[in-house]
């Protein structure tokens, strides 16, 4: 089991840091959460692709979280050889989006489907719309969600995901919350967004400023690890992105609250559980 960090960055475009994305590789197949700016470009990188998404889970419908999911589900339809619905778990609206998806790509689909004789079906997704309780299950692999507090994003959802005694929990954007103190119990890794809040503090900018009631700083994110008994805590979706010379900071922030593992993400940072 593996946890590769695709993007690491926020909402701010960045050159050296892709959108909100995180693979997890399992026995089953890549499960991929969330689909950030540049997704399939950190995927290629990666050694994974469409072709190796099992499914696809969306932690909420934020605009950063889901901006290349057209990218991932036309790259779907046109690199397969016969049909291949695309598989996407998310929160409540999931539906509506993938409808608003195809939607928006009609152009798009009217002139492949014209130029290439043996493409002669239409791109589909098999969406399950969720929000707490087991949402796959394969073999050794289990995935179960729970509720997250990104209000007034609603609703907004965490997810764990097992395999073979192994567990890896991706909470996306949210603040400290008993759903997600669920999910972490005993985790090996929980990867978390989280915030310099002395940093957006400083610069006293309001619409910076408003990200702090619905997104966890670095130290609310240390305690919900450290009450949980997570063995390694992921700082991602990192805002604002480190600059040079300060990634201590960020990792001593922590360290004062969690006595595990601190890993900083990168794009295509890797976390191996073995098995």
């Amino acid at each position: 089991m593996q946890v590769i960090i695709l993007g690491s960055g926020g909402p701010l475009p960045d050159p050296d840091r892709a959108g909100p994305a995180t693979l997890v590789r399992t026995a089953v197949g890549d499960l991929l959460v969330d689909c950030g700016r540049g997704v399939l470009m950190r995927a290629a990188a990666a050694g994974s692709g469409v072709g190796a998404f099992r499914a696809v889970l969306l932690t909420h419908l934020h605009s950063d979280h889901i901006c290349d999911l057209n990218d991932v589900f036309t790259m779907r339809w046109v690199l397969s050889f016969a049909p291949s619905p695309l598989t996407v778990y998310g929160p409540p609206g999931t539906s509506e989006l993938l409808r608003n998806t195809v939607a928006m790509l009609e152009p798009d689909i009217g002139w492949r489907i014209a130029h290439h004789d043996d493409l002669n079906w239409r791109p589909e997704a098999a969406v399950t719309e969720v929000e707490r309780g087991t949402v796959f299950e394969d073999a050794s692999v289990r995935v179960t969600a729970a509720p997250t507090d990104h209000a007034p994003v609603r609703p907004t959802v965490g997810y764990r995901i097992e395999d073979g005694g192994r567990s890896v929990v991706v909470a996306g954007d949210t603040v400290p919350c008993a759903g997600l103190d669920e999910l972490c119990r005993d985790a090996d890794v929980l990867v978390h967004t989280v915030v310099r809040r002395d940093i957006v503090e400083a610069l006293g900018v309001p619409r910076l400023n408003d990200i702090l009631d619905y997104h966890s700083d670095i130290q609310g994110a240390a305690q919900t690890a450290q009450r949980n008994g997570v063995r390694t805590l992921v700082l991602t979706h990192l805002v604002p992105a480190p600059g040079p010379g300060t990634e201590h900071e960020w990792i001593d922030q922590a360290r004062a609250h969690f006595e595990g593992e601190v890993v900083l993400a990168s794009d295509l940072s890797v976390v191996d559980l073995g098995g």
